[in-house]
């Protein structure tokens, strides 16, 4: 190398450094802000608020916060990422790494913690509270979640409403929904307008809409269906207002079956609901043996005297009609058949009634006739004696004549015997 080139190439070579310093320096005063820029927006982190234009009232603490940010207004973004992708929208507070990362043009939502509203872009006024709330949800608006994983699965619901960790967790389009509770209506995937209130209340619902489970865990696919309590959890039940209000117009009794749906109406009588139809003939002649009783309930405070059957008495009779519990022992008489089945024992005793009255009557009938011709056998008997009667009293004078005349012999004298 020419020594008198050294100094060129060692000028030139520090120009070059002094320029990339520059630059950088530059880009560390462009990038890394660090106090209040103008429009009243605050910027403080690494590539905060760097893409601004008119945006106004926004402030962005955190690595990349509200990063893409140009004309958006009123933002709040504090944490690594949080609002990274917002552009134009307003009125939209994060809170937490990545918090409403992609968010573009949704307004007016409220994220706060670990990815909440993470993959949101187009929805407004949500709100997420936890980790992974709302985490998937996308262009859906008005939602509430509030817990860890709340909403999670959420893409395009509207106006659902869930407390408690990973409540609506796989709810996907669902809508007005209501879930208060961990894991309550967890499975819900599309069904709308259901509610659900306890721990893992309506966890089974999938599908179905107009729910309301309350600590119930409902059924799958199941809709317009209001389920209260757990089998063998819940003994009992008490609803003020109920006992001793009068009500108007038309009253109808109250039925509850083997499950504990209640009714207004017993099971189906219809053809269209049963199977295998037969008549009952003799097989209602074992309550027969049925013993009735008189008694009082244990828990009855107003110790009414109670008119009915022991459960265990029937069963030795007749095993279906009495129905068993969860746990297969023997709770109620099924007072419904009992009476069907005296209806039949009724009827059959009336059929023989009736056909004994007609083989009375029958027998009545013949004897009747039978009468008829006596008497007129005998009227006629009579009428035959009257006859005979008549004709002796007609001849008895004509008798009493010739018997008073002398015969001529008589009127003649005696010969004398002439010795």
């Amino acid at each position: 190398m020419n020594p008198s080139n050294q100094p060129k190439i060692t000028s030139s070579l520090l120009i070059v450094l002094l320029f990339v310093f520059a630059t950088s320096l530059s880009n560390a005063l462009a990038t890394d802000l660090d106090g209040v820029l103008a429009s009243a927006n605050t910027a403080d982190g690494y590539g905060v608020l760097i893409n601004r234009t008119t945006g106004i009232d926004n402030s962005g603490f955190g690595f990349k916060a509200l990063n893409a940010a140009t004309s958006g207004s009123f933002n709040t973004a504090l944490g690594v990422g949080a609002l990274f992708k917002n552009t134009t929208s307003n009125a939209n507070t994060a809170t937490g790494y990545s918090a409403l990362y992609n968010n573009a043009t949704g307004y007016n939502n409220t994220a706060n913690g670990f990815d909440a509203l993470a993959s949101n872009t187009a929805g407004f006024r949500n709100a997420a509270v936890g980790t992974y709330a709302l985490y998937k949800h996308v262009i859906g608006n008005y939602n509430n979640a509030v817990g860890a994983f709340a909403l999670y699965s959420d893409i395009t619901g509207n106006t659902n409403n869930a407390f408690g960790e990973s409540a609506l967790g796989r709810n996907i389009s669902g809508s007005n929904n209501t879930a208060i509770g961990d894991d309550a209506l967890f499975e819900n995937t599309s069904g709308n307008s259901n509610i659900g209130v306890g721990a893992a209340a309506g966890a089974n619902l999938t599908t179905g809409s107009y729910n309301v489970d309350i600590g119930n865990l409902g059924e799958p696919g199941e809709s317009s269906t209001t389920r209260i309590g757990t089998s063998g959890q819940q003994t009992r039940t008490f609803i003020a207002g109920i006992y001793g209000v009068r009500e108007g117009g038309m009253i109808s009794p109250v039925y509850i079956n083997s499950n504990g749906q209640l009714g207004t109406q017993p099971q189906g009588s219809s053809r269209r609901f049963k199977k295998e139809i037969k008549l009952m003939d003799n097989t209602s002649e074992s309550i027969l043996a049925l013993k009735p009783v008189t008694f009082y309930y244990k828990s009855d405070d107003t110790n009414t005297l109670q008119y009915g059957l022991i459960a265990e008495e029937v069963a030795k009779v007749n095993p279906d009609l009495v129905v068993r519990d969860d746990n297969g022992e023997i709770y109620t008489v099924r007072y419904e058949a009992v009476n069907a089945m005296l209806l039949n024992e009724f009827l059959k005793e009336h059929r023989k009634a009736e056909a004994l009255k007609k083989d009375l009557q029958a027998t009545a009938a013949q004897q009747q006739k039978e009468i008829q011709a006596l008497t007129a056998q005998l009227k006629e008997q009579a009428a035959q004696i009257q006859k005979v009667s008549t004709q002796v009293e007609m001849n008895e004078p004509a008798r009493k004549v010739v018997a008073n005349k002398p015969s001529r012999l008589a009127r003649k004298p005696a010969r004398e015997d002439p010795r």
